[in-house]
């Protein structure tokens, strides 16, 4: 029996699903989701878990065998009767710049309009270039990078920040992208370019095959750290792992905002079956004991 692997419908949903389809020699069922469809913000719609529910509701009720999410949707909390069976590997993690004339985060003229929908983005923009104005935004990939060329006044754009995973993807990282941005000064969202293989649980050998684990762990380093803060998806944190060595790297940074202020923390540790709980709980404990709750809204 052919494998039915559930994705969302969007250009870029498919291109990745359609790479994990590959490799499990599998088909795609698109399945539309109600973030997919609403122009509501982001977190009016209850946050990035929008787009994995409509993917999970299908797995539960046996109309898919295994869905396809980016791993940075998916809420940190385990859903029950589910597992994820794998994370291929990730992806580049870090923020593309995308500005018209080829210009940089440093040559954006003063008051440039700069679109992005994520907090933890204008926060970072604030606090590199508190001259920019930060117009907030939604849409996929092609929409967002329209408004670059958008000759209404109130629609055009100097620049938009997107996943340079993303739009490697799609084909569009060359074409679009001006500026990426060091994951080190310029933490991203947690699991940013990592998929998730997800199954019903009991069926995770479906897709442990491509499973691959140094970037199962720091994905999971990272998340960990949103689990420990109860950080939703209005958090202004960003947040990069890494191996070196025999060693594994992780670091957090929560953000005022308004850019105006942050906390940052970093501890590493050997590899070892729990490495990404427990850096996750130094990491999140360090940055609590900081203050980090009265910085910023972590929920």
């Amino acid at each position: 029996m052919t494998l039915r692997i559930g994705t969302r419908a969007s250009a870029l949903a498919t291109a990745q699903a359609g790479t994990v389809a590959q490799q499990l020699g599998g088909e795609l069922v698109e399945i539309t989701s109600e973030g997919d469809t609403s122009t509501a913000s982001l977190a009016s719609l209850g946050g990035t878990g929008v787009f994995a529910k409509a993917l999970r509701d299908a797995l539960l009720a046996g109309e898919v065998d295994a869905v396809v999410h980016s791993f940075k949707d998916l809420p940190t909390a385990p859903e029950p009767g589910l597992a994820i069976a794998a994370v291929p590997r990730r992806a580049d993690v870090r923020d593309a710049l995308c500005a018209r004339d080829g210009l940089t985060l440093d040559t954006l003229p003063e008051g440039a309009r700069v679109g992005t929908g994520s907090p933890r983005r204008r926060a970072q923009l604030a606090a590199r270039r508190p001259d920019l104005v930060l117009v907030d935004i939604r849409g996929n990939v092609d929409t967002r990078l329209g408004r670059l060329a958008a000759t209404d006044p109130e629609r055009h754009l100097d620049a938009v920040v997107l996943a340079a995973a993303g739009l490697k993807r799609l084909g569009r990282l060359d074409e679009a992208a001006t500026e990426l941005l060091d994951a080190d000064a310029w933490p991203t969202a947690a699991a940013q370019g990592a998929l998730a293989i997800e199954v019903r649980a009991g069926d995770e050998r479906l897709a442990r095959r491509i499973d691959h684990r140094p970037s199962r762990v720091t994905a999971e380093a990272e998340r960990g750290v949103l689990a420990r803060l109860e950080a939703g998806c209005a958090a202004p944190i960003g947040v990069h792992a890494f191996f070196e060595d025999d060693l594994v790297f992780l670091s957090a940074r929560v953000y005022a905002p308004d850019g105006s202020a942050h906390l940052t923390s970093s501890h590493a540790a050997a590899d070892d079956v729990d490495v990404a709980e427990e850096l996750a709980v130094r990491v999140a404990d360090e940055l609590l004991a900081q203050g980090a709750a009265d910085l910023a809204p972590l929920n």
